[in-house]
Parts: structure tokens; C-alpha cells; sequence
């Protein structure tokens, strides 16, 4: 089964997948992580954690992430719809705070790919939704962080108006205040 290529996104660094789908009178079947498919679109198969939440209708979570170890994501929808939302937070990077969203739900079924230096988030659209994600790097309270999620710098266009935010997302850094850390310097674009 081949795994096909939505589209690719800020220097094509943040892509987009679609599994092809066995369906029959039964239910249905895919693949959603397959070394081969994943290597030929330049995306890392070494993962080493695997996360799961659910969200509520309206929640925004992010934009976070994380530094030591670096972590990459590749997310993707299994319960309802979400908006999911990934950043370009290197230093002298050409593309640094552009911003990426797609639509992902069960019945797209897309899996969005963010490099472990982009910050990464989402928007639960529907009544409750649960997201998957594979990790390459082990989770690290000491070594992550986050961008505040409707930095103006920024800008992203998010579906919903009036997020429920946790404390820790409503009081984060601008982008620009990240920039300023010395941990940035982990995030430096190499050309």
C-alpha cells in the first residue's frame, strides 16, 4: 500500500500524507507508518515515542516544542477533526514564523510531518477529537517550550475564535522573546 504526498509546505520542510485506504463491507485498513513511504519523502522513520491526547471542541494546544532531545512529529487525526498547525521557529531561517495549518480528521485520514524545529499545534474543530503522534526525540519537561498561540507576529488564521487554553498555552512566549534565549541557538537554519 503506498502512503501518497498531499502536499509539502514552508521550504518544503512541513508535509502532508494521505495513506491509501483498503475498504470493504467489513470496515477498513491502512498503513500509517511504513519506513519505505516515509524515507522517500525525506521524513525520519527513527521514532521513539508515540503520544496520544484527546481535546474538547475548541481547545487550542500550543504551539510547543522541544529542544533537548529535538523532537519531530508526525501527527495525524483517529476521532473527529482538528486543525493542525506547525511553525517555522529557526533563527535566520528564510522562512521563520511562517505558519502552516491543514485540516486533518478521520475521514482524510492526512498525517502532517513537522520537523523537531518547528513549533507544532492544533484546534480541536469537531465535539471531541483525538490526535496521534509519533515522536523522535523522548519527552523532556526541561528541554521543551512553547510560542503563545495567536502570536501577531505570526499570525495564524485559527478556525476557532474563542479558545479554551491551558495556563501554561495563554502565558507563553512570542516569538520574538524565544528568539532572544539562548536555547534558540539549538534552532539555527543551516541553509
Amino acid at each position: 500500500m503506498e502512503i501518497k504526498l498531499v502536499s509539502k509546505n514552508i521550504g518544503n520542510e512541513v508535509i502532508v500524507l494521505q495513506p491509501e485506504i483498503f475498504k470493504d463491507d467489513r470496515g477498513f485498513f491502512y498503513e500509517v507508518f511504513k519506513r519505505s513511504e516515509l524515507e522517500k519523502y525525506g521524513i525520519p522513520t527513527e521514532f521513539v515515542q508515540e503520544n496520544q491526547s484527546g481535546s474538547v471542541k475548541n481547545v487550542v494546544r500550543g504551539l510547543h516544542f522541544q529542544w533537548d532531545p529535538p523532537m519531530g512529529k508526525l501527527m495525524r487525526v483517529t476521532k473527529g477533526k482538528a486543525f493542525l498547525v506547525a511553525v517555522d521557529i529557526r533563527k535566520n531561517s528564510p522562512t521563520l514564523g511562517k505558519w502552516y495549518g491543514v485540516e486533518a480528521s478521520e475521514e482524510n485520514r492526512y498525517i502532517l510531518w513537522a520537523p523537531a524545529y518547528f513549533a507544532r499545534g492544533f484546534a480541536a474543530l469537531s465535539d471531541y477529537v483525538e490526535i496521534q503522534y509519533l515522536v523522535t526525540g523522548e519527552y523532556n519537561k526541561e528541554g521543551e517550550s512553547g510560542i503563545l498561540w495567536n502570536d501577531p507576529d505570526i499570525g495564524i488564521d485559527w478556525p476557532v475564535k474563542d479558545p479554551i487554553l491551558s495556563d501554561k498555552d495563554k502565558n507563553a512566549q512570542t516569538l520574538k522573546e524565544w528568539l532572544k534565549r539562548p536555547e534558540a541557538d539549538y534552532f539555527v537554519y543551516k541553509g
